[in-house]
């Protein structure tokens, strides 16, 4: 709903000078978000949200009230700020707290009460304050002293935020309000923001980001973009709640109209490896081209798939009853391994998350083949699956994020370069690097899905098909494990044994994965 805009003015000096730190650069994306396609009586990219009785709107520009310059990650401190520029008639819910190890990139919401009614309406002043937190006896690096308070919400409220100050007197009650508990829903910590020492203690002071307990696509928790600060780590009871859509899941959501507006200005650019054999098809190239069902028990009768998809197995679960292979015939089956680039399609669904405040569009890329898995010993360990912001992207064209499709595996990763997916140095290596082989995903696409749309979407029947995508045993690799195991001494031995044994039998070529409908993100929270 809103951008990020330049830093406003500091509300206290600072006392003591320190050197630059990301957070004092704010992200922009690199070109101006687009007008989006109107319609009249839509509720898309409007700025503000009615959850019910309270409007809510996005700010993501701050003045700065408090920062330290240790603890926390990377050990750069903590900046806290309250939002500014806020509309007439909004109240602040909550302050906003970041890492000062990235750059600024962030939001909080602001609320409206609408309700009918001043006696019971969705937004009241507290009744007093908690102070939770001061910095008076620490001996860290700080703009003088920082105090966190947690406001006392009267009975039939909560809080959804806190406030920061630079002096021990308690703040104004009119700096803030408490939402009515109706509107409100249970959230949990998120990620670690900041504590006193480099990392989360759980008897020390924290500060984490919050975010709904109930993620998914019908969850109507909507995330405030405030902190829950607290004494204690993140199995301490959290003192602040988050917000709830009461009214509808569907009136902020985009039309096709704006959907393909959103899809050429955001589209990912995938590259894939210079040294890849196995690249991505549309699903219409590889039913075309031989892709065969079977059916267990009988295995030596496979059909040819229909074009799209039409006969394969509507419904029902990943029983192992189905399969979906290769051509039979060697020539044709090493072919069609090999994908093709050129005939490729992003494959989008539309979905609410958050309460409907933010629109998740999940991109699906079809490989019909993944190449053998490489295993290495003592490199570099990388941790996988991590949800980015944002400012840790690469972008290309505008607004488009870059992403790099790993050598024959095909994961993605924001940048190019060896990523070991194991521990301790012993793992499957996935290398990504830039290439002339792209694939811009906004160029051939298709909505395949978006179930608030109704009517509108006709999901192909490829997407039913709830069996595995793959065969059930292609190769073994046991023979290539010995050779590794025979050159290692004993301790590496013992811990690559331990790591071959973890992995999933998808990375073995035991088992074909299964489609997207089957994964727990279709209808859930992608982290």
């Amino acid at each position: 709903m809103g951008n990020c805009l330049p830093i406003c003015a500091s509300e206290t000096d600072v006392s003591k000078k320190s050197k630059s730190v990301p957070i004092d650069t704010t992200f922009k994306l690199p070109s101006p978000i687009p007008s989006w396609p109107p319609v009249a009586g839509d509720g898309f990219a409007s700025g503000i949200i009615d959850l019910g009785g309270l409007q809510v709107c996005q700010i993501s520009s701050f003045n700065k009230v408090w920062a330290t310059h240790e603890g926390g990650p990377d050990d750069l401190g903590v900046t806290f700020f309250e939002p500014s520029q806020i509309p007439q008639g909004f109240l602040m819910l909550g302050c906003y707290s970041q890492p000062n190890n990235r750059a600024l990139f962030g939001w909080v919401l602001v609320g409206k009460d609408d309700s009918s009614t001043t006696t019971n309406g969705a937004l009241k002043e507290p009744i007093d304050y908690t102070l939770v937190w001061s910095s008076e006896s620490s001996k860290m690096k700080q703009d003088g002293n920082g105090y966190v308070w947690l406001p006392t919400a009267p009975d039939g409220y909560k809080a959804v935020g806190h406030v920061v100050t630079t002096t021990p007197e308690k703040p104004s009650l009119e700096r803030i309000r408490c939402v009515r508990s109706d509107l409100t829903d249970q959230c949990e910590i998120d990620s670690w923001i900041w504590g006193p020492e480099k990392t989360s203690n759980e008897s020390k002071f924290n500060v984490f980001n919050a975010r709904p307990n109930n993620r998914g696509t019908q969850a109507p928790g909507v995330q405030v973009g405030t902190f829950v600060a607290q004494n204690g780590g993140t199995n301490s009871p959290l003192s602040i709640a988050c917000l709830k859509n009461t009214k509808s899941l569907l009136s902020s959501m985009p039309n096709l109209t704006q959907i393909d507006a959103l899809v050429q200005a955001y589209s990912p650019l995938v590259y894939l490896h210079p040294d890849e054999e196995y690249h991505p098809s549309s699903l219409n190239w590889y039913f075309t081209n031989g892709a065969l069902l079977y059916k267990k028990g009988e295995e030596a009768k496979p059909v040819p798939i229909d074009t799209t998809g039409s006969n394969l197995p509507q419904g029902g679960s990943n029983d192992g009853s189905y399969w979906v292979d290769l051509p039979v015939d060697k020539a044709n089956k090493e072919r069609v391994k090999k994908g093709d680039l050129q005939s490729s399609q992003a494959y989008m669904h539309i979905k609410p998350m958050l309460g409907a405040t933010f629109t998740d569009i999940a991109i699906w890329i079809f490989y019909p083949y993944n190449g053998p898995a490489r295993a290495k010993v003592q490199l570099i360990n990388i941790p996988l699956g991590e949800w980015l912001e944002a400012s840790e992207l690469e972008f290309q064209n505008g607004n488009k994020p870059v992403a790099y499709s790993s050598l024959h595996g095909h994961a993605l990763y924001p940048k190019p370069g060896l990523v070991l997916q194991g521990n301790g140095g012993i793992g499957i290596r996935n290398d990504t690097a830039k290439s002339t082989k792209v694939l811009d995903t906004g160029v051939r696409f298709e909505v395949v899905a978006g179930e608030y749309l109704g009517s509108a979407i006709n999901e192909p029947a490829w997407l039913n098909y709830l069996r595995k995508w793959g065969p059930r045993i292609d190769y073994s690799i046991n023979d290539e494990i010995e050779k590794i195991e025979k050159l290692l001494p004993g301790k590496l031995k013992a811990a690559f044994e331990k790591f071959v044994n973890g992995l999933p039998d998808e990375i073995l070529g035991e088992e074909g994965p299964t489609g997207p409908k089957v994964k727990n993100n279709w209808s859930g929270d992608e982290l």
